[in-house]
């Protein structure tokens, strides 16, 4: 087990060879990702669960097309969000096994840049959940997805940056933890606040008919949080993850 955690740092490997920043970072994206590919363990049951979400919401919430933009738009988010916290929780609990996550602190990895990479990795399952939750909403709630697309992939992408770096923080925090499903989502949801709220409300405008130069208020508001949390991401990780 521990050697599937540990294979893709062999001394053969081209991004170990490399003593960058952003090598060191790709090479723990590109770890991740090859667990990823493996087991699908992360993915699917997140994915699962959020398609779960959206299916039971679309049968006892939707009222018909006058209350399918209202209702819709929570439902994009609060399923990627709670599904979120799932992903966080088991991608983290492969690096428990084992002392996996030991291992990955005494390598000759700068602490920013294991971060960097571990955030990544989360962004891309976030972003795997997305592509098909948004579809599958549009379809349940008769969203035209081809009018509402582009603007849910913007919103998407500004979002789901600051919900994976502030995610990785503390799911790295607490993944010693007893309870660290609850203790991950007790901690999160909060500072996650802005940016879900922003989120649903652009999405909500972008609905009612807004353009996406209407919606630069909400874009701004999560790209600042991506900022913030990604800035306090890169300089706390090291200090959370060995306290």
């Amino acid at each position: 087990m521990q050697a599937a955690h540990t294979g893709p740092l062999a001394k053969d490997s081209p991004a170990r060879r490399s003593n960058s920043w952003v090598g060191q970072a790709l090479l723990v994206l590109m770890k991740d990702l090859r667990l990823e590919a493996r087991s699908g363990q992360v993915i699917v049951v997140s994915t699962f669960f959020a398609t779960l979400m959206v299916v039971l919401a679309s049968l006892s919430l939707f009222g018909g097309p006058s209350s399918a933009r209202l209702v819709s738009s929570g439902v994009i988010w609060l399923s990627i969000s709670f599904a979120a916290v799932l992903a966080l929780g088991r991608a983290f609990q492969r690096e428990r096994e084992e002392g996996a996550l030991d291992g990955l602190l005494v390598a000759p990895l700068s602490r920013s840049a294991l971060y960097a990479g571990k955030a990544l990795g989360v962004l891309v399952f976030l972003l795997v959940m997305a592509a098909v939750v948004i579809p599958l909403t549009a379809l349940l709630f008769s969203l035209d997805l081809v009018r509402y697309g582009p603007g849910l992939v913007c919103l998407a992408l500004c979002a789901l940056p600051g919900v994976a770096a502030s995610g990785t923080l503390f799911a790295a925090m607490t993944v010693r933890t007893a309870a660290r499903d609850l203790m991950l989502a007790v901690v999160l949801f909060p500072l996650l606040a802005p940016t879900l709220l922003a989120a649903v409300a652009g999405t909500r405008e972008l609905f009612g008919g807004a353009s996406l130069a209407e919606l630069g208020d909400y874009f701004s508001l999560m790209l600042v949080f991506d900022v913030v949390f990604t800035a306090g991401g890169l300089s706390l990780f090291g200090t959370l993850v060995e306290g």
